[in-house]
């Protein structure tokens, strides 16, 4: 999650290595710049995509929207989960994501809602990601 190993009795199951904060941050950057989205870049038809890891496509992103003209000014991001409880990983991952983007963990806002028992997520079926992003004109 993030780039980090988060320890769970379960593992997120995708056609890359379904990283799905990593996917949602890859989607913000791509979209913000107008250059379309991770399926675009990284289709699941792909087999060079297959276990795939998203800190790669991150990347590949982020130099797509470098390349754009855009620099990040800030990311927020908010993952939708039962458990594993983030807490106690959220600054590793803020930085880990920093790592990868090339800038500071001050710059990513990280938040974690349970499901609370409720729906897909709640009964720990899914885990869902959102990430919005500000991009500055470089």
């Amino acid at each position: 999650m993030g780039g980090v190993d988060v320890p769970h009795d379960r593992e997120l199951v995708g056609h890359s290595d379904a990283d799905v904060l990593l996917h949602a941050v890859t989607d913000a950057l791509l979209g913000a710049a107008g250059l379309g989205d991770i399926g675009e870049s990284y289709p699941d038809t792909d087999e060079a995509n297959r276990g795939r890891d998203s800190a790669e496509m991150l990347r590949g992103a982020l130099h797509a929207v470098t390349q754009a003209g855009w620099r990040i000014g800030n990311l927020d991001c908010i993952v939708f989960l039962e458990r594993p409880r983030l807490a106690p990983h959220k600054m590793e991952i803020c930085r880990r994501m920093a790592e990868i983007l090339d800038i500071e963990p001050e710059q990513i806002g990280l938040k974690a809602k349970s499901g609370e028992g409720v729906g897909p997520i709640g009964r720990e079926e899914v885990i869902e990601a959102q990430c919005v992003v500000l991009l500055v004109s470089s």
